[in-house]
């Protein structure tokens, strides 16, 4: 990409409540599957970034965990990274859903921009739904976050693609001059061991009920290339905190972790140009989201 006189590069914390369509709007915005998507809320537990190159510059967008008020050791994890994510951030993307009304939590994850309003773009998000009520949500920046402008208070439909244009201009007009960081056919840096988890958890937690989401990770145990590059042969593991969810996540006659696995399958090969081949099992860790040595490895 040549350099202008006004090329903009920015670093951009998107920041919101769990569900409020910030990894939605982030594989929009890349147009590539960068964050996982789930109506579950705390499905993202890092800091993942996705990147948006045009004519105006790059983004270099860093899709947060849902802030999310509460004790548990893994909550206060995903809390700890949000926050981390604030420091030396270029600008900040506040992701609001217009669908629900902003109570105590809302209230604690507008207190993390306070001093960040004049590099603070807001997106009202889901407008395209019918229990949208935009208008009470900008009462609520007007009275939290005052010196946010009008014009950085965005409408958009992250899923649909509405707006999202708007709101990545209106982060341009507020991100600084600077040379591109990656290359401009980059759209992530995440390194292939961790894409291949992420991958396998999304199909895995948008197909397990109730409590069994939360309750698993992916541990991938080997990835091989083989026949000249052209095979990627990746064995992983769903790993869960209890025998009883093992059986769940397997399903009757393994109908489940079949289920998963050709969803993951099908994901990796539109990212991949190699074949690939996976072996996917289960296999349980007694209460692995009380232990640090695994919450250091994941988050």
């Amino acid at each position: 990409m040549e350099q202008t006189e006004s090329l903009k590069t920015a670093v951009v914390a998107i920041i919101g409540r769990p569900s409020a369509g910030k990894s939605t709007f982030l594989n929009t915005a890349c147009q590539e599957p960068v964050s996982i998507v789930s109506p579950i809320p705390q499905t993202t537990r890092n800091a993942i970034k996705g990147i948006v190159n045009t004519s105006f510059g790059q983004l270099i967008f860093i899709d947060t965990p849902g802030y999310h008020d509460s004790e548990k050791k893994l909550n206060q994890r995903l809390r700890s990274v949000t926050e981390s994510q604030l420091e030396g951030i270029d600008c900040a993307l506040y992701v609001i859903d217009a669908t629900r009304p902003a109570g105590e939590e809302e209230v604690h994850t507008a207190a993390l921009l306070k001093g960040l309003q004049k590099k603070t773009v807001v997106a009202i998000n889901k407008i395209d739904s019918p229990q949208a009520k935009p208008f009470p949500v900008r009462q609520f920046i007007s009275e939290t976050l005052p010196e946010i402008p009008a014009q950085r208070i965005l409408e958009m439909s992250a899923q649909k693609d509405t707006g999202i244009n708007e709101v990545l201009r209106a982060l341009y007009d507020i991100s600084p001059q600077g040379d591109p960081i990656y290359d401009e056919e980059t759209y992530t840096d995440q390194d292939l061991t961790f894409r291949i988890c992420e991958v396998i958890r999304g199909e895995a937690i948008n197909r397990l009920a109730d409590e069994i989401p939360h309750a698993v990770y992916v541990e991938v145990a080997d990835v091989e290339h083989r026949n000249e590059g052209k095979k990627l042969w990746i064995r992983a593991f769903l790993c869960v905190e209890r025998e009883s969810q093992k059986g769940i996540v397997i399903g009757k006659g393994a109908s489940k972790i079949k289920e998963i696995r050709m969803a993951a399958l099908k994901k990796l090969s539109e990212i991949y140009i190699q074949k690939i081949d996976l072996d996917l099992q289960v296999k349980v860790n007694k209460n692995w989201r009380q232990k640090d040595n695994i919450l250091n490895k994941l988050i």
